[in-house]
């Protein structure tokens, strides 16, 4: 899988993505919706508390809202930009042609997810303006803006490369749609839940008597969770909880990260392999 940075198949995807009217209108009403939320919020606060300042506090619970947002944003808008980039290309019956040219499966597969995931950076970093509202107040440092932005960056090329591999695996894009999201759900959802009972159990165990053993399984489920994660940035007692439940001191960060990088690696290995494998069934 050689990396040919003369791309023409991710060149074509950004000039028809970013060129789109669309896009920049999907940029413009994100964008307005985050200043009304965040000179809102400062409004309603100032009013309700009746001062004329804004408290450090007040801008960190500001600073976890809009991240939280850029997370939901990721999440639920990645699927929707990668899970129909090979897929919709096979229902248009434009595939066949796509890969008769020179450029390898890897160069298709990597054009396709990088002209999405460069449209959710952008997002991203469009929004970094009104992020910075937060350091006028106090209550932040610049290593929890950089850790907000790597784990972010992380997440997304994640999500998408999993949402590419669903597109080539299936024929439907409305069906790579729903597997993509029934991922991200179980990823985030079912994940945390299945957390919660695993600590119940553990509370159990440890009410009745039983030796207090280090729980891997929960450890897992809590590292995988990107929900769980980003709420330890933002709250390091929740990190302390979540070590003394388990009884493990390895930072999540580090176990999301493996698991995430292998994540990616894997869904691009199988996309590039099955995209071809896919075209000659269907001759």
């Amino acid at each position: 899988m050689n990396m040919n940075f003369n791309n023409p198949v991710l060149f074509k995807e950004l000039k028809l993505r970013f060129r789109s009217f669309k896009a920049f209108n999907g940029i413009l009403f994100f964008l307005l919706a985050m200043c009304i939320f965040v000179f809102g919020y400062i409004f309603l606060t100032v009013n309700i508390r009746g001062t004329s300042y804004f408290r450090p506090s007040e801008s960190f619970v500001l600073f976890a809202f809009l991240s939280f947002i850029q997370l939901g944003l990721v999440l639920f808008t990645a699927p929707g930009l990668t899970a129909g980039t090979i897929s919709s290309e096979r229902e248009k019956q434009t595939l066949p042609i796509l890969l008769t040219t020179s450029q390898t499966s890897f160069q298709i597969i990597a054009g396709k997810m990088m002209s999405s995931v460069a449209f959710l950076l952008l997002l991203i970093i469009a929004g970094m303006p009104i992020y910075s509202l937060v350091f006028l107040f106090g209550g932040i440092s610049p290593s929890d803006f950089v850790k907000v932005f790597v784990f972010l960056f992380v997440t997304l090329l994640a999500v998408g490369s999993i949402g590419v591999m669903f597109s080539t695996l299936v024929r439907k894009t409305i069906v790579s749609m729903i597997v993509t999201y029934g991922t991200m759900l179980f990823l985030t959802a079912v994940t945390g839940f299945l957390f919660i009972i695993v600590m119940q159990m553990k509370m159990m165990n440890q009410v009745s008597g039983s030796i207090i053993e280090p729980s891997y399984i929960g450890y897992f489920l809590a590292s995988i969770n990107p929900v769980v994660l980003f709420a330890s940035f933002l709250s390091p007692g929740i990190l302390e909880g979540v070590q003394e439940a388990t009884k493990i001191t390895f930072p999540l960060w580090g176990g999301y990260l493996i698991f995430y990088s292998f994540i990616t690696v894997l869904s691009l290995f199988i996309a590039v392999k099955k995209l071809r494998v896919n075209t000659k069934k269907l001759k």
